[in-house]
């Protein structure tokens, strides 16, 4: 764990497991108690509306059968899911995959940009159950192997209790049970939200310009008793630690949207909610120049370059002061990616 500290412009190389001993002991923990579903999906296209295929043997066999990679990335209504699809191409509106043995039954209904399609998901018994069978856990790309039966809870956090994510959010795998059950001993509150990982989380940015960047939104829950935790720490004047850029950007959306609601942008007093409770979808875009309303101090992951995250750490922090210490992490061996080492922003 990389320890850097925004008022001194510097860091120190540390250890997760000197996370409790190195809290104040008031800090209110914020974590993201999403579950990763079994979203990547293979299947056969139908070809309803392709053209025909002629006598050729080779090609009628494709045109009937093609296999095609599918990853649900938000569920949009109770039928109807966002998804990446590959080969994206062969799929036009109204083209159909079927998966499994006819348990599921997908119809392309809405296209988008870099592959994203819409789907409406059919299927004889529970869509849910159908995904939750003959689904694969959505490993990131760069895990050269196939997903393992072990992966549906090794790709979990401890805090994972609401089905919805497409990945992990990944600081929260530093923690274990051991260190959770310090941190409480330390007198440290752990308050739990809900955002759903997708696109807005994972997608790069493909534009010269990060202003043309669009971001997907991503969903997410801020039970009332959290909200309210969370209004009474900052009335406190007690840190609050974002486990995540995920929580984060939820908190920072709701924030946004509570002063809006109430016409006022401070909460220097907190008289009702800092964060505004209840479901929503975060569409915030959080960059350099960003004035944070909720997070004090974050723990998060190494982000890859072209990526909203590294926008987001370096809005939180100076951006040459992360520069300068990615520099370092790269020089000391740390390790970048999901399952790699964290960074503790104070």
């Amino acid at each position: 764990m990389l320890i850097l500290n925004r008022a001194r412009q510097d860091w120190e190389d540390s250890a997760f497991r000197s996370l409790p001993d190195r809290l104040r002991g008031d800090e209110l923990i914020v974590v993201n108690n999403a579950r990763v579903i079994p979203a990547r999906l293979f299947g056969r296209r139908a070809g309803i509306r392709a053209e025909k295929p002629g006598r050729n043997p080779r090609v009628v066999r494709e045109f009937l059968s093609s296999e095609i990679e599918v990853l649900l990335t938000r569920q949009v209504s109770p039928e109807e899911w966002e998804a990446l699809v590959r080969p994206g191409k062969k799929m036009q509106l109204g083209e159909r995959v079927d998966f499994g043995t006819g348990e599921l039954t997908g119809e392309v209904v809405g296209r988008g940009e870099y592959g994203l399609r819409r789907l409406r998901l059919t299927s004889p018994g529970d869509v849910h159950e159908a995904i939750e069978r003959l689904g694969h856990i959505p490993l990131p790309p760069y895990i050269a192997r196939s997903d393992e039966p072990a992966d549906r809870e090794r790709y979990q956090t401890i805090f994972a209790e609401r089905p919805g994510a497409v990945a992990a959010p990944t600081a929260g795998l530093h923690f274990s049970p051991a260190i959770l059950e310090q941190i409480k001993q330390r007198g440290v509150e752990i308050a739990a939200i809900t955002l759903d990982v997708g696109l807005g989380t994972f997608q790069p940015i493909h534009e010269e310009e990060i202003e043309q960047h669009q971001m997907h939104a991503e969903r997410y829950e801020i039970p009332e008793q959290a909200a309210k935790t969370i209004c009474n720490a900052r009335r406190d004047s007690r840190p609050i630690l974002a486990v995540g850029t995920t929580v984060v950007r939820a908190l920072e959306d709701a924030a946004a949207k509570s002063a809006a609601k109430r016409g006022n942008d401070s909460h220097d007093a907190c008289p009702d909610f800092l964060v505004e409770p209840g479901r929503a979808e975060a569409g915030i875009f959080i960059k350099p120049g960003h004035r944070f309303r909720v997070v004090d101090q974050l723990l998060t992951n190494f982000h890859l370059p072209k990526s909203t995250l590294l926008l987001l750490v370096s809005a939180f922090a100076d951006r040459e002061l992360i520069l300068r210490s990615y520099h370092h992490a790269v020089e000391t061996g740390y390790r970048f990616y999901s399952y790699g080492d964290c960074m503790w922003i104070r």
